[in-house]
């Protein structure tokens, strides 16, 4: 482990290496306790950069011998760097040949080579292929890696690697050997080998250009039947790309290894994609629909990165959104393609929208923000963000607005790839190609403004105030934006906001579009562009007083501020044709209520005075919404779901998270009373029959179904009614898939009803020998309601039970992370258990495995905000881990950002 005591790296401070690594033959001898790696590199100085020494990095590698040119040569080793001064003069290249060993079973961070369940595994981005043999590795050095594998036979029967194989066979004493070549260059990050007892689904199939390709999913034995899903999701993805952006298979083979050891989801090492099981295992008895949904946006995701991130790859780590926005946004296209109707891609974006609001907003706003290409880092494994992600993904969806929809992004994509196929870049590169690709598009006329998304950090605000005026049939919309300070950026200069919009008429219409100055009117939906800080637009011809859909389709990754009275939301909900913002409205008027609650409460005395109330005609709306035959029943459950608690919190200065739990635990009882016979013919209505499909309207009806039999049961612990928590344990018993009976569980769990202990007892029993739904097991405990600080408790006691190993990152994510980051009723507790149940975890994980220990260090970023007595206890928690003698880079990082002022 690297301790927690490194120094800063800037973007600004880039430099080019050196030294280029042309070609690498990599030769392993692998046993667990000594693998032997001879490294034989190709290598020649930078004619750019003045003569200097080459410093390959290098972490726990024991250096056997280093040549060049075949004969020995002088080292010396300064931290964690092979330094060769004595090298060739000139521009000629040279060998370099390094032998080391290093031992893959005591490798418990999971990052270079290391064993699981008996099995050689590699994960080397960002910085894990220095765990390997010593390297430039940095991202902009590009090599060709041919790479031989010799293993005992017996115990290792499939030696996988990157690009093709070239060659196999048998050795002395029981061993064998095969040879991988990858004709792409490629970056050492992307790496992989993969070795052990492991059996494949295959599939042949040819591309559009007419060339077979053999696609594998590999697996431990018994898990096979579990992989069809995954291997129709790596069809579907493959078959997208060609029809979209006509980007195809480069390689003979596209293999997928599935791993239950895995800090990520997983890596799209080139050819070669190391998955968590998670994102791979899959059948309707053992995975829920959200199960299915994830592997198939996943699959895409790593498969669509053969383009978006290993043709073209970033210059350095600072440009990371290069590959991982890029590639998030297509892979949610990709998923929204993938759910058919116009509906179904809508309830599609909904989701992604609400994982950005409940989780990058707050990053946004917290002491971790950082623009979507950083400025600076510590440790580059801390900036995997959804900052980096998820906001990335939003910034691309910009431009394509911008560049005029599909057709300008496609021209774009196709300009990107002409200029940088095969090279390391960075995102001005990209943002220029789609520029210079459609050269009169807004994104063209106010590209360096729009780079202001790159570099500037938060959440901005936008400000709308519209009036009306009847006797000139006109409509001036005023939009003013701003975005708070950040840690390092105090102020903040304009962003280029695209802001689709539509005007709805009081009867519900749809109004026609026409700006000032424009000869006729337009469409009823259109796309204004915000680049100022305070704009005006005038709508001419509006035959009433309209209601502004702002934001349609969350066309821009802002907080939009306006003024609507109830009967405005209550008017978009019932008619707007955006189906985002008809579901935001409903979300507008809820959170209102919920916060409106929290205020009331204030001066009294705690969490247990609030007593929320949903006004009538709110009341009547959501009703009509789950009585509508025409809305699809995905929808439907989207607009019924209250607002999450943490994104309730992030609207307050100052945050009780008891209150904020009290309040939202009052709204949903009283839907669930006021609804009682909406929720039963729902339920009745959306009963799953027939064979299992994942599809978009299937999982809708049971998404619908299952919140209907939580708000069933609910209503009944009001009531003191034992009907339908029977029902729910019947439907448990007999559930013909997975998401049934979980469905069932949970609404036995939510509402606190005794038959959920014998129910748990039997899942246990039941599936005990499956780790990924006994993941879902804990996981259903620890984020229980908490009823008398009972949730806390039961967490420390299944830390003991035998199937609990915090060694698993999945298992640790299933009940502690499921505690600490997705149940703050039960986590920010009064006494503060949870805060120190936290500093324990996360000092306990750092031990053995940094990445997975900073992803828990996170849960408490927001500690500032909290009321007393919860902030000082928060503080107290945090001091507690940054105090620890022996702290990573890692978590040394964020808790140092956690505690700044």
């Amino acid at each position: 482990m690297r301790d927690g005591n490194a120094s800063a790296v800037y973007r600004l401070q880039y430099a080019p290496p050196a030294f280029w690594i042309d070609a690498v033959e990599l030769t392993f001898d692998l046993d667990p306790a000594k693998t032997r790696v001879l490294n034989k590199m190709r290598v020649r100085r930078n004619p750019e950069v003045a003569a200097q020494a080459l410093r390959l990095d290098g972490e726990e590698l024991q250096l056997a011998r280093v040549q060049v040119n075949g004969a020995g040569t002088s080292f010396k080793i300064e931290e964690d760097q092979l330094v060769l001064e004595n090298l060739p003069e000139g521009s000629e290249p040279f060998d370099l040949e390094i032998f080391t060993t290093c031992a893959p079973e005591k490798n418990t961070q999971l990052s270079g080579l290391y064993v699981s369940n008996a099995t050689f595994f590699t994960q080397c981005e960002a910085q894990g292929f220095r765990r390997i043999t010593y390297f430039l590795d940095r991202p902009d050095v590009m090599a060709s890696f041919s790479v031989l594998l010799r293993a005992d036979k017996a115990r290792y029967p499939v030696l996988l690697s990157n690009g093709n194989l070239v060659e196999s066979g048998e050795l002395a004493d029981g061993r064998h050997f095969a040879r991988w070549v990858d004709p792409h260059k490629k970056p050492c990050y992307l790496f992989a080998l993969v070795a052990g007892k492991l059996v494949a689904r295959e599939q042949q199939i040819t591309s559009r250009a007419g060339k077979e390709h053999l696609l594998q999913v590999w697996v431990r034995p018994g898990d096979l039947g579990k992989t069809e899903h995954a291997m129709n999701s790596l069809m579907a993805a493959i078959a997208w790309d060609e029809t979209r952006f006509g980007l195809s298979l480069d390689l003979e083979r596209f293999m997928i290894v599935a791993t239950s050891d895995f800090n990520m989801g997983a890596m799209e090492n080139k050819g070669l994609n190391v998955f968590n099981t998670k994102y791979v295992l899959a059948s309707p008895a053992t995975a829920t629909d959200q199960d299915f949904a994830n592997i198939e946006g996943v699959v895409g995701h790593e498969y669509f990165h053969n383009w978006t991130g290993n043709r073209v790859t970033c210059r350095d780590w600072f440009q990371l959104s290069l590959k991982e926005g890029l590639t998030v946004f297509r892979d949610q296209e990709f998923s929204q393609d993938m759910a058919g109707s116009a509906s179904a891609r809508a309830t599609r974006r909904i989701e992604d929208v609400r994982v950005l609001r409940s989780a990058q907003f707050p990053e946004d706003a917290g002491p971790m923000a950082h623009p979507v290409r950083p400025d600076s880092y510590v440790e580059i494994n801390n900036f995997y963000t959804v900052t980096v992600y998820e906001k990335g993904a939003e910034v691309v969806r910009m431009q394509r607005t911008l560049v005029g929809g599909h057709e300008g992004f496609a021209r774009g994509m196709k300009l990107y790839f002409e200029r940088h196929d095969g090279h390391a870049v960075t995102c001005d590169d990209f943002a220029q190609a789609m520029a210079d690709a459609n050269p009169a598009s807004p994104l063209a006329q106010h590209l360096e403004a729009f780079k202001r998304w790159y570099s500037q950090a938060g959440t901005p605000r936008v400000k709308a105030a519209g009036h009306y005026d009847a006797d000139a049939r006109t409509y001036t919309l005023t939009l003013m934006q701003s975005c708070p300070p950040t840690p390092g950026q105090p102020d903040k200069l304009p962003f280029v906001i695209p802001l689709t919009l539509g005007l709805v008429g009081e009867d519900g219409a749809a109004l026609p579009l026409q700006l000032a100055g424009e000869a006729a009117a337009g469409e009823t939906q259109r796309t204004l562009v915000l680049h100022e800080a305070s704009q005006t637009f005038t709508f001419e011809g509006v035959a009433q007083r309209p209601v502004p859909s702002l934001l349609r389709s969350f066309s821009a990754p802002v907080i939009l501020e306006c003024d609507y009275s109830d009967a405005e939301l209550l008017t978009l909900l019932a008619h707007d044709a955006d189906p985002f913002n008809r579901w935001e409205a409903g979300q507008r008027l809820l959170l209102r209520v919920a916060l409106s609650s929290i205020a009331d409460s204030a001066e009294q005395a705690g969490a247990t005075a609030i007593n929320g109330h949903i006004p009538e005609d709110i009341v009547d709306a959501l009703r009509a919404v789950l009585a509508d035959p025409q809305l699809d029943p995905a929808f439907k459950e989207l607009v019924l779901t209250l607002p999450s608690e943490v994104y309730i919190a992030e609207q307050l200065d100052e945050v009780d998270p008891q209150q904020v739990h009290a309040a939202r635990e009052a709204l949903r009882l009283q839907l669930a009373t006021a609804l009682q016979a909406q929720w039963r013919s729902a339920w009745e209505q959306h009963q799953d029959s027939g064979a299992y499909r994942p599809d978009a309207a299937s999982s809708g009806r049971r998404a619908l179904a299952g919140l209907a039999l939580s708000m069933l049961c609910l209503a009944a612990r009001s009531s003191g009614d034992t009907v339908w928590p029977g029902k729910a344990y019947q439907r448990f018993k007999i559930a013909a898939n997975m998401t049934e009976r979980l469905n069932a569980l949970g609404a036995l769990i939510v509402s606190d009803h005794e038959l959920a202990r014998p129910a748990l007892e039997r899942f246990h029993e039941r599936f005990r020998d499956d780790a990924l739904v006994l993941d879902k097991w804990f996981a259903l405990q620890a984020a229980r309601p908490d009823r008398g600080g009972n949730v806390l408790p039961a967490v420390q006691a299944l830390m003991q039970h035998p199937d609990f190993n915090l060694k698993n990152p999945n298992r640790a994510r299933s009940l502690v992370f499921s505690y600490c980051s997705a149940n703050p009723g039960a986590f920010h507790r009064r006494d503060g258990a949870g805060y120190a149940f936290w500093a324990e975890q996360v000092l306990a994980l750092d031990a053995f495995n940094p990445q997975v220990a900073a992803r828990l260090a996170r849960a408490l970023d927001r500690w500032k905000r909290l009321a007393e007595p919860y902030r000082e206890a928060a503080r107290a928690a945090i001091e507690r881990v940054a105090a620890a003698p022996k702290l990573s880079n890692d978590v040394r990082e964020l808790v140092t950002h956690a505690l700044a002022d």
